[in-house]
């Protein structure tokens, strides 16, 4: 399952998401953000969806591989059904038993929660991470807060640390799943007993992994001090990225898509 964590990854590309601008994906994943949320009645929903769906087939990114991303979050998703299910009492009661009420609203607000988390989920992934490169999503959130520069606020700093804090998630990943493959040759057992014995059981692998972790982070300031690295100040770039028409349409598209949904809700 560790493998299949595929948040921070960037999948290479020419689609129409890969080649807009940095700054505009960001904007729009904050867009894509407010569409789910405004998103109540079914028909929004579906909406929500359809559009999901029609940016994984832009992105050129196999269904596979973002249907993979999601198994991590199982678990979560089955229990915020749970949730919902036994404890939303409604009007149309379809089953009973004992101290258990189930009502039609309860599974109709499940399903729709678990489409919510679901979009949110592969929507801002397929919007940002995986379709920009950790380089150009660090331009565009230095370009997108540059105006905090006057209030003093370290913006190049502060948009280089959610860069490599987000870079190096599949590196831990792929760490910790070597260092899980290296316990379990040597007998250790994470699948079975207590909750708490399984807990105890990760403590062989929490220790290197922290260990590997800081150990990256020192190589990573040396070779930055090697480079002669000291900020933002006076740094140029090689590719500085441009609007174009097609970063305007696609807000545009974003735009009339919340409107829509709004009008879904009011109307629907």
């Amino acid at each position: 399952m560790i493998k299949d964590i595929t948040l921070g990854q960037f999948f290479p590309g020419n689609s129409l998401l890969h080649r807009l601008d940095p700054r505009i994906k960001i904007i729009l994943t904050i867009l894509f953000i407010a569409i789910v949320f405004l998103a109540k009645s079914t028909l929004s929903y579906l909406l929500v969806l359809a559009f999901t769906i029609a940016l994984i087939i832009i992105s050129g990114i196999s269904f596979k591989t973002v249907l993979k991303s999601l198994k991590p979050i199982v678990f979560v998703l089955i229990i915020t059904s749970a949730l919902n299910i036994f404890w939303t009492v409604g009007d149309d009661l379809i089953f009973s038993f004992w101290i258990i009420d189930i009502y039609a609203e309860g599974v109709n607000f499940a399903i729709l929660m678990v489409l919510r988390i679901t979009s949110l989920l592969i929507g801002t992934s397929v919007l940002l991470t995986y379709t920009t490169s950790p380089i150009m999503l660090t331009d565009g959130l230095e370009r997108l807060l540059a105006p905090l520069k006057a209030i003093k606020v370290p913006v190049h700093e502060f948009s280089l640390m959610m860069t490599i804090a987000l870079r190096f998630i599949p590196t831990l990943i792929e760490e910790t799943d070597k260092i899980m493959s290296a316990q379990k040759a040597r007998g250790a057992d994470f699948t079975t007993g207590s909750i708490i014995s399984r807990a105890k059981a990760l403590i062989p692998v929490l220790i290197p992994l922290f260990i590997s972790s800081f150990r990256r982070a020192d190589e990573l300031a040396t070779a930055m001090e090697c480079r002669c690295y000291h900020g933002g100040d006076g740094r140029t770039k090689m590719n500085t990225p441009h609007l174009k028409v097609i970063d305007i349409l696609t807000v545009s598209v974003f735009i009339v898509i919340c409107v829509i949904i709004v009008m879904l809700n009011r109307f629907a």
